[in-house]
C-alpha cells in the first residue's frame, strides 16, 4: 500500500476537525526531551499539527530544538518503510529490488532460521543495534538466545568515555553524570559537539553565563556551544591526553590539589607493591588480617601513617596517610617489601609531562597551559562552596556540611574517538579528582543508577563453553572485566565473539566493536556467521568506517568450493523506519515505527534520563497508529522470543509469558519476585510504590497521566558524595541500584589494568595472552595514564598527510536520520569541508571551491568553506549529510548526493600491523573506533573536473514497494512563494 503523502501543516483543517494534545518523549536525538504533540483530525485519522516542548518535564523544561519540533516531518517522510520486504529472487544485494511479504511470512522465515541456529550453533546469529535506547531488551534477547555476538552503537561512539571514567570514578558523563553548572564558577568543555545533551546543556549554559560563570572550551573547532565560550583553546585532534597530563603536572607541582579529598576518597594513599621480583608487583599491598569489607573487592589496604611512621589499615581513625615517599614494610608477612603510595607513582609519572612538552604536541602555548592549570586550581581552592547538609561517610564519620570545589568539566566524543582515548579520559577523571570535584557541588555529579563499583559487577561470559545449543548465555553479552580471567576467550586466548570484544585484542570493550563486525564476518575471522540482524544502524554508509569497501563486503560471494556463489554473510536482516543506504543490502527488511507510533521506555536498567537529585525514567506512548504495516522493533523481539521459547519469555508450561511489548515492560522482573523491572514509577498492585514493587497492570496509564515521566527526589543528605555516602548506599542497595554498599574509592592508580600487564609479563596464574599480543597488552595496560600518538598517526607518513580530519554532528541533525527531513534539510542541504583560511590559501583552494581530500586509504571530492573557527592543522565537516543518490527517497540529483559528501570513505576500520596483517583501528584497551585519527592532504580540483562530489554510486537507489512519493515543493518550505 502507498504511504500517506508528505504532510502539509499549512493545509486547511477539515470541517469540524477536533484538536487534541498528547504527551510523549522525543526521539529526534538521544536527549529524550518531554514533548507535547498537537493533533487534529485528518482524512485518515489524527494528524500531527505541531510539536512543542513539555514545560512540566524535568529534563528540558519546555525547551525544544529544531530537531524536536521537526519530528512532524519525520513522521510523514516519504522515505518511510511501510511493509516487510524480501529481496527479489534473482536480484543482487545493493540493487534495491524487493518484493512485499506479510508479517507472518517474515516471522516464519526468521523463526525457522533462528531456531535452527539456536539448536546448532547460537553464535552464528549476530544482533547489532545502532542508536537504539532499548539495550536492556536487545541484550536480554541476545543472552536468552545464547549468542555472544551482540552489541550496540557505543563501540563506535564513546565507549572510551564510559570505560575511562567508570574504571576510575565509578560514573561517566552524559546520562550517568555531568557538570553542576548551577553552582560551578569555572566550566571547561573538551571535545564536545552540540549534539550531546543538547537542550539541558543549553538551559544550564544560559544560567551559568548569566550568573557570571567563566566558560572555557578546548576543541579543534569553534562551533555550537564553543561559539559562546569566554575562551576558545584550539587543540590538535588526538592530543588532548598530552594537555591533560600537563595540567595534572602543573596542579601537582603547584600544590593546588585537594589533599584532604584525595586522602579520604581516592586510593592516593594506598601502598603499592614495588618488589619487581614479586608476582604482585604493581598491585596494592593488602593486610591479610584487615577488614575485607566486600569479598568481591577486598578493602584491606594499607596506608603509611604520617603520624606514627608505620603502615596501618586504610581509613584507620586518627591516621593521616602519606601521599608521597618511599617505604619498606616492617615486620610481618610483607616484611622488607618496598612500597610507595599511589599518589607518589602518579607524581613520578607526570614529572616529564611539562607544559613545554605538551605545547609541542598540542599546539597550545606553554603559557596558556600553565595559566589554565593555575585558574582551575585557584578556583577550586579559593571559591569553595559549603551547603548545610549533614551526611555520614562509609567509614562512619559524620560530616556537618557538604563542600564543593566549583570547577566543572564536560567531555564527549572528541576525547573518546581516538585510539589513545582511554588513557586520555582516565587522565581527565584523575584531573577532576585532584581538584576534588567528584559528586560535589559545582563539580561533576552522578546520575542514577551510577555511581557503581569500579568496575561494575556485570562480567561477560568467560569462554566458548558459555555458548551452548538451546541455552542462554551464563552471563550478559557485555560487561566490565576486572581481571584477565574475565575475558571471553578460548583455551588458546583467542576471541569467542565475532567482533573480538573482551579478547586480548580489546580486553575492556564494554560496548563491543560494531565497526569490525562486517569485516570480520566477511573474512571469517575468527569464524563466519550465518545471520546478521542490524537495527537502526546505517552500516553501509555513515555508521561504518571504510564505507566503499564495506559495501563490497556486503555483496561479496565465495569463489569455488561447496559455498561457491553464496554470499560470505549469508543472510542479512535490516530493521529501520526509513529506506537508507543499508536497506539496499538486506535480504529481509522489517519496517520499524517512528517514536510517535509506539510504546517505549527510558529505563533504569538501561539508559534513563536521571537528574542529579535522583532517578528519572520516562516512556513513550503511541500518539498515532503505526503507518501501513510498520511494527515496533520491540514488538518484533518479544514476538520472536515467544516463538523461539526463550526461557525468560516463556512460562513453566511452555507458553508465551508476555502478549506484547507493553505487557513485557509491566510484568518483566530482573529475578522472580525482585520487584525490579524496566520502569521504576508506580509499581505495586495499585501503583503506590516506586523503584521497587510488584508489577502494576495500570503502570503505562499512570505514566501517561504524569507527563510520561517518573522522578524520585533523594533527600538532601543523599544527593552528594555518593561514592562514599552511607545513607545513599543503603538506599541504593535497598532498591537494587547497587548489589553492595561498600565505598566506591576513586582509582588514581588502577590495579585492574596492572593485572592485565602482569598476565602479559607471565606473572598471572590464570589466562595468558597469545605470544603475539604480550607486548601490546604490557604496553597499553599501564596502571597510570600515559600519552602516545594515535595508532593511525604512528602508521602514517605525516609529511605526506599533514592534516587531521574530523567530523561532528550539527545541532540541527542527528546521524543520517535528519538530512531527509523536509524542514531540517533546508538548514543543511549539503556539507562543506571546513578549512582554516590560511591553510586553504596555502593549498591554493578558494572559499566555495571544489577540492580533493585524500588519506592513505581513499579520497573524496567536495566543496571548501574557509573559516577562522578551525585549528590550522585540522579540517572538518558535518557527518551524515552526504547521501548516496536516491537514498532516503531523495531525488537522485538532490544536493545531499551531488554536493554532500561522506568523510568515512577516507577512514579504515583496520590498520597495517607491525610484522604483517592488520589490526583494528581502535583503542587497544576498549576497542573504541578511532574515527578522529585519520590524516589527510588537500588539493584543488581541476577546472575541467565535474562540480559534483566523488565517489558516486554506479546507479541511484529507487523507491521500494510501499514508499510514498515526494513532492518537489510545498507551500511551507522556506523561501517558496508558490501556491500549495
Amino acid at each position: 500500500m502507498p504511504a500517506p503523502p508528505l504532510h502539509d501543516p499549512a493545509a486547511e483543517p477539515l470541517p469540524a476537525a477536533t484538536p487534541a494534545t498528547r504527551n510523549t518523549t522525543c526521539y529526534m536525538c538521544a536527549c529524550r526531551c518531554g514533548i507535547r504533540v498537537h493533533l487534529r483530525e485528518g482524512d485518515n485519522g489524527p494528524e500531527v499539527r505541531y510539536i512543542e516542548g513539555n514545560p512540566e518535564h524535568p529534563l528540558n523544561q519546555g525547551v525544544i530544538c529544531a530537531k524536536g519540533s521537526s519530528g512532524i516531518m519525520k513522521q510523514y517522510s516519504p522515505a518511510r518503510l511501510t511493509q516487510p520486504l524480501m529481496r527479489k529472487p534473482g536480484s543482487e544485494r545493493g540493487a534495491n529490488e524487493f518484493v512485499p511479504v506479510d508479517w507472518d511470512t517474515a516471522f516464519k522465515m526468521l523463526e525457522d532460521r533462528l531456531r535452527h541456529l539456536r539448536a546448532t550453533d547460537p553464535k552464528q546469529f549476530a544482533l547489532f543495534t545502532g542508536r537504539d535506547q532499548m539495550q536492556a531488551l536487545t541484550g536480554l534477547f541476545a543472552r536468552q538466545f545464547g549468542t555472544p555476538n551482540y552489541a550496540a552503537h557505543g563501540g563506535f561512539c564513546s565507549v572510551n568515555m564510559a570505560a575511562g571514567m567508570i574504571y576510575t570514578i565509578g560514573g561517566s558523563f552524559w546520562e550517568f553524570g555531568g557538570p553542576d553548572l548551577d553552582r560551578a564558577k569555572l566550566f571547561v568543555m573538551i571535545g564536545t559537539a552540540e549534539d550531546h545533551h543538547s537542550n539541558p546543556m543549553k538551559i544550564a549554559l544560559s544560567k551559568f553565563k548569566r550568573a557570571g560563570g567563566r566558560f572555557i572550551t578546548i576543541n579543534p573547532v569553534r562551533t555550537g556551544y564553543s561559539a559562546i565560550a569566554d575562551e576558545w583553546v584550539p587543540i590538535k585532534p588526538g592530543t588532548d591526553g598530552a594537555l591533560l597530563l600537563a595540567l595534572v603536572h602543573e596542579i601537582m607541582a603547584l600544590g593546588l590539589y585537594d589533599r584532604d579529598f584525595l586522602a579520604r576518597y581516592t586510593n592516593a594513599g594506598q601502598l603499592v607493591n614495588q618488589d619487581e621480583a614479586s608476582d604482585d608487583f604493581g598491585l596494592m599491598l593488602r593486610n591479610p588480617d584487615g577488614d575485607v569489607v566486600n569479598p568481591l573487592r577486598p578493602h584491606n589496604f594499607y596506608w603509611w601513617d604520617r603520624l606514627s611512621g608505620q603502615p596501618v589499615a586504610d581509613h584507620t581513625e586518627g591516621a593521616d596517610p602519606a601521599l608521597s615517599g618511599r617505604f619498606t614494610m616492617p615486620d610481618g608477612p610483607l616484611k622488607g617489601t618496598p612500597a610507595v603510595p599511589a599518589f607518589q607513582l602518579l607524581q613520578d609519572r607526570v614529572a616529564p609531562y611539562t607544559a613545554e612538552w605538551a605545547s609541542g604536541i598540542t599546539g597550545i602555548p606553554a603559557d596558556t597551559i600553565r595559566r589554565l592549570a593555575h585558574e582551575m586550581g585557584i578556583t577550586a581552592r579559593d571559591q569553595k562552596i559549603e551547603l548545610p547538609i549533614q551526611w555520614t561517610d562509609s567509614w562512619g564519620k559524620q560530616h556537618e556540611s557538604v563542600t564543593g570545589n566549583p570547577v566543572a568539566f564536560h567531555a564527549m566524543r572528541g576525547l573518546a574517538a581516538h585510539s589513545n582515548g582511554f588513557h586520555t579520559i582516565r587522565t581527565l577523571a584523575i584531573l577532576m579528582s585532584l581538584l576534588g570535584t567528584i559528586d560535589r557541588p559545582g563539580g561533576f555529579r552522578h546520575k542514577a543508577p551510577y555511581p557503581r563499583a569500579v568496575p561494575p559487577n556485570a562480567r561477560p561470559p568467560k569462554g566458548p563453553e558459555a555458548v551452548q545449543p538451546d541455552t542462554p548465555l551464563n552471563g550478559a553479552p557485555l560487561g566490565w572485566p576486572e581481571s584477565p580471567d574475565d575475558l571471553f576467550v578460548d583455551a588458546q586466548g583467542e576471541p569467542v565473539r565475532i567482533d573480538k570484544g573482551f579478547s586480548w585484542e580489546h580486553p575492556l570493550s564494554a560496548h563491543g566493536l560494531m565497526h569490525n563486525v562486517i569485516t570480520n564476518a566477511w573474512r571469517g575471522d575468527p569464524y563466519p556467521i550465518d545471520t546478521l540482524l542490524i537495527f537502526m544502524a546505517n552500516m553501509a554508509w555513515n555508521s561504518t568506517m571504510n564505507t566503499s569497501e564495506v559495501r563490497k563486503m556486503l555483496n561479496d560471494k565465495h569463489q569455488g568450493g561447496e559455498k561457491d556463489g553464496q554470499y560470505k554473510i549469508p543472510f542479512l536482516v535490516v530493521c529501520d523506519a526509513f529506506q537508507s543506504e543499508m536497506t539496499a543490502y538486506a535480504d529481509l527488511i522489517l519496517p520499524d515505527t517512528t517514536y510517535l507510533e509506539r510504546h517505549d521506555c527510558m529505563s533504569m536498567l538501561d539508559r534513563p534520563i536521571s537528574e542529579f537529585d535522583g532517578p528519572v525514567d520516562a516512556v513513550r506512548i503511541p500518539v498515532l497508529k503505526p503507518t501501513g504495516q510498520c511494527k515496533p522493533f520491540q514488538e518484533v523481539l518479544v514476538e520472536l522470543a515467544g516463538r523461539l521459547k526463550l526461557p525468560a519469555f516463556t512460562t513453566a508450561e511452555g507458553g508465551r509469558k508476555f502478549k506484547d511489548y507493553p505487557d513485557f515492560i509491566v510484568n518483566y522482573e530482573t529475578a522472580p519476585g525482585s520487584g525490579i523491572g524496566f520502569l521504576a514509577g508506580w509499581r505495586g498492585k495499585d501503583g503506590e510504590k516506586s523503584m521497587r514493587g510488584e508489577p502494576n497492570p495500570n503502570q503505562w496509564a499512570m505514566y501517561e497521566q504524569n507527563n510520561c515521566v517518573f522522578q524520585h527526589h533523594l533527600p538532601p543528605g543523599q544527593q552528594y558524595m555518593r561514592n562514599w555516602n552511607d545513607d545513599y548506599m543503603r538506599w541504593a542497595q535497598s532498591v537494587g541500584l547497587r548489589r553492595d554498599r561498600d565505598p566506591i574509592v576513586i582509582h588514581l592508580y588502577s590495579e585492574f589494568l596492572q593485572r592485565f600487564r602482569l598476565a602479559a609479563q607471565g606473572k598471572h596464574k590464570g589466562k595468558q595472552p597469545p605470544e603475539r599480543l604480550r607486548e601490546r597488552v604490557a604496553t597499553y595496560f599501564d596502571p597510570l595514564p600515559f600519552y602516545y600518538a594515535p595508532l593511525e598517526e604512528q602508521a602514517t607518513d605525516l609529511a605526506m598527510y599533514p592534516l587531521n580530519a574530523v567530523t561532528q554532528r550539527p545541532m540541527a541533525m542527528y546521524h543520517s536520520w535528519d538530512s531527509q527531513n523536509a524542514w531540517l534539510r533546508q538548514i543543511h542541504t549539503h556539507n562543506y569541508l571546513f578549512v582554516n583560511t590560511k591553510t586553504a590559501a596555502a593549498a591554493g583552494i578558494a572559499d566555495g571551491g571544489w577540492m580533493w581530500v585524500e588519506s592513505p586509504w581513499g579520497k573524496v571530492r567536495c566543496m571548501c568553506r574557509t573559516s577562522e573557527a578551525v585549528e590550522p592543522g585540522t579540517v572538518w565537516t558535518w557527518n551524515a549529510i552526504g547521501k548516496a543518490p536516491g537514498a532516503w527517497h531523495l531525488a537522485p540529483d538532490a544536493n545531499e548526493s551531488q554536493r554532500g559528501f561522506l568523510l568515512n570513505h577516507l577512514i579504515r576500520e583496520e590498520l597495517p600491523a607491525a610484522g604483517g596483517g592488520t589490526v583494528s583501528n581502535s583503542d587497544p584497551i576498549t576497542g573504541q573506533a578511532a574515527w578522529y585519527d585519520v590524516r589527510v592532504r588537500i588539493s584543488p580540483a581541476g577546472p575541467e573536473e565535474a562540480e559534483v562530489t566523488w565517489p558516486q554510486a554506479d546507479a541511484a537507489m529507487q523507491p521500494v514497494p510501499g514508499m510514498g512519493s515526494a513532492p518537489k515543493r510545498r507551500g511551507w518550505m522556506a523561501g517558496w512563494k508558490g501556491k500549495r
